[in-house]
């Protein structure tokens, strides 16, 4: 619980830093964003990724008066369910716009967007917890939300920002640095280093309340270390000593909630098999897999299939990687149908073409799709092999297109 008058000066207080808060950088999301008024917009995403930034530029975008309160501002610390009314009071009844930050810092908070929206309000909100959101979103406020979900910037954002063109060496720079803002203004890797130790304690470790801290934070730090390969539940459990697979599972559910991975299921028909054939980790970021590893150094293949990975994933959400007779990185499921097949390869030579080349053949034939791609760091060529064209095309250029 709150003092009303603590919320009153915080709100104040964060009207007046909203004020003089720069606009920022302006996201690709915002262009093709459909806000439709009968709906809470909700963006969720990783910290610092720049969910505050979107929420600022879209509060501009409509030049109305607004109120707005981040929900993690230390001075209401506390926060609950009953401190809403408290909230309504202090905000009055004359803005039609509002916009939150952080809204899963507070539990129930739905409750009060619903009578927001009832009132006929229109709400845009932020989170970091996929977990959480969706669980709220399927209650009360199920067929009057949008979920959008805002990642570090891309590759084209990410020159766009440093003023690069798109070719061979941005792209490089791109996936050494990644795209989370601040990083790319300060330079410093105890940036990235520390939001990995905020989102491990804060977000999960005392809200889930986990004892064996250690145990966690080395299974996390294993899995962006080993980005782009399989695991197995029961393999961390043997290697970490951890009671059961169960608990394994937990953990991985509760870092990919937090966005810091994602996993890729093996792709079968059979839903059953998805479940319970190994999955593929990767990060959300190269420049912050790099930060809080020692596994990347010089490993430009490993960095270009997690960047080629997050790049799909911003548009397709149905994604699974393919192992029958031969291995392909990335397939693209959408409505039910394979839409394509794609392999990554820093360098295609003479000792791994072959086994590039049959697995996406293997791909191609499975699905019966006529045209795959290899994504290379710097190569571009045209291949056919079997009645199947394969085009073999530059990251940089690829990314753009």
């Amino acid at each position: 619980m709150v003092l009303k008058s603590d919320i009153e000066n915080a709100v104040r207080a964060q009207e007046t830093s909203l004020l003089q808060k720069k606009e920022g950088h302006v996201r690709e999301i915002l262009n093709t964003l459909k806000i439709h008024p009968s709906h809470i917009l909700i963006i969720t995403g990783i910290r610092r990724c720049g969910k505050s930034t979107l929420l600022n530029q879209i509060s501009k975008h409509f030049n109305h008066p607004f109120v707005f309160f981040n929900f993690e501002d230390p001075r209401v610390f506390g926060f609950n369910i009953e401190d809403f009314t408290k909230l309504d009071e202090v905000f009055g009844d004359d803005k039609n716009y509002y916009f939150f930050d952080e809204v899963q810092s507070v539990e129930n908070w739905e409750i009060y967007m619903r009578s927001l929206h009832d009132r006929e309000k229109r709400v845009f909100i932020t989170g970091s917890n996929a977990s959480l959101l969706s669980k709220e979103l399927g209650t009360r406020l199920t067929g009057r939300n949008i979920q959008i979900e805002l990642f570090p910037f891309s590759y084209t954002e990410y020159c766009n920002f440093k003023k690069l063109k798109f070719n061979h060496s941005s792209f490089n720079k791109y996936i050494e640095d990644g795209g989370f803002p601040e990083y790319l203004q300060n330079k410093q890797k105890e940036t990235l280093q520390q939001l990995f130790r905020d989102i491990i304690y804060r977000d999960i470790i005392v809200r889930y309340a986990i004892r064996n801290e250690k145990t966690f934070i080395d299974i996390a730090l294993f899995l962006i270390s080993n980005a782009g390969k399989e695991y197995s539940l029961n393999k961390i459990k043997n290697v970490f000593e951890v009671g059961s697979t169960n608990s394994v599972a937990k953990y991985v559910q509760w870092l990919e909630d937090s966005y810091l991975l994602f996993s890729l299921p093996r792709f079968s028909w059979s839903a059953k098999s998805v479940s319970v054939n190994p999955k593929k980790i990767y990060t959300i970021d190269t420049g912050f897999a790099q930060a809080n590893s020692l596994s990347y150094s010089g490993d430009t293949g490993r960095l270009l299939e997690n960047a080629v990975y997050l790049h799909l994933r911003r548009t397709n959400p149905e994604l699974y990687y393919f192992k029958e007779k031969g291995e392909c990185d990335f397939i693209v499921k959408n409505a039910n149908k394979v839409t394509s097949a794609i392999q990554v390869c820093a360098e295609v030579h003479t000792d791994n073409l072959d086994r590039e080349v049959n697995g996406l053949i293997a791909a191609l034939n499975y699905f019966e799709l006529e045209e795959g791609t290899i994504i290379t760091v710097d190569q571009e060529d045209h291949l056919v092999k079997e009645e199947k064209k394969i085009t073999m095309i530059p990251a940089w250029k690829w990314f753009t297109t």
